[in-house]
């Protein structure tokens, strides 16, 4: 890779990011370009997920960055490794996710043999899948998919499924995400979240809509929003203004490594009466005489 390469901007994080924005911006670039997403233009979208792994690789190690941060790509490259996230050989990983993929014998392009048969793959290692590498050799384990609601997948669900012709009870984890995978050993199952008539999710954050009476948003007052863990009660401030978007902190789904959840954005929407009877519309011109 040149040495002009910004792996911050590959990325599309500030050079102040913290280790979990990193990994949090490297999940949802991998997502975005992996090739499966873009078979039109394959070609381009390995590149570009090769250009993210590095990018990862290099801004995830502290001691690689500092080096990048000092002397550039070239610096950073020199520092134990190589800017190759596939250097460490079959058993090596680039990042928080796992790929299954072989050489092509003349060690030129290292994605002409990798297995992207499910765009989701980068999930596998999440629900300790093993070696990645190893199902080039291995027997291959049946594949089934599961949809479940969105409220299952916040908060975790058991289910029972069949399983060729046998009854399982399986455990999927709170804070899954759309198209994971869960290797279950004799087989691996993938997940499909179904919409939610009410929330909106990325990543582990949720997003709703909540509409007050114009009076409330003149006045302020107080309002129950629904979260997923039941409805809260939230402050309006005098004169909210349409459009406006309150975060409530770790109202969102839990995180699926690690502690602590995402946050809730509530968007306030002000209804406007569509008939008012003659008292109230004498209220409205009088505001609209003193310019209010």
């Amino acid at each position: 890779m040149s040495a002009k390469t910004d792996y911050y901007d590959i990325l599309g994080i500030s050079k102040g990011a913290s280790a979990d924005e990193i990994k949090k911006a490297y999940r949802k670039q991998a997502l975005e370009w992996h090739p499966d997403r873009h078979k039109d233009e394959k070609e381009a979208a390995e590149k570009r997920f090769k250009e993210i792994n590095e990018a990862y690789q290099i801004l995830s190690n502290p001691q690689k960055r500092t080096a990048y941060d000092q002397y550039g790509a070239a610096g950073a490259q020199g520092f134990g490794g190589g800017g190759n996230p596939f250097a460490q050989g079959f058993g090596g990983q680039s990042g928080p996710f796992t790929y299954t993929y072989t050489t092509d014998g003349d060690g030129q392009n290292p994605f002409a043999n990798m297995d992207f048969s499910d765009p989701f793959d980068i999930f596998e290692s999440f629900f300790g899948g093993g070696n990645p590498f190893g199902r080039t050799q291995a027997k291959a384990i049946p594949r089934y998919s599961i949809s479940i609601d969105f409220m299952e997948a916040a908060k975790g669900v058991s289910k029972e499924v069949d399983i060729g012709g046998k009854r399982r009870k399986i455990k999927i984890p709170a804070g899954i995400y759309e198209g994971a995978r869960i290797n279950f050993g004799d087989f691996t199952l993938s997940v499909n979240i179904k919409s939610d008539r009410l929330f909106e999710r990325q990543d582990d954050d949720i997003y709703v809509n909540v509409g007050i009476p114009f009076s409330l948003a003149v006045l302020g007052g107080e309002i129950k929003v629904p979260t997923i863990d039941g409805e809260l009660k939230i402050r309006i401030r005098q004169g909210t203004q349409s459009g406006t978007t309150m975060r409530l902190k770790e109202r969102g789904v839990p995180h699926l490594h690690g502690r602590g959840k995402g946050d809730e954005y509530v968007r306030i929407n002000v209804l406007i009466p569509e008939k008012l009877n003659r008292n109230q519309k004498s209220i409205v011109e009088e505001m609209q005489v003193e310019g209010l």
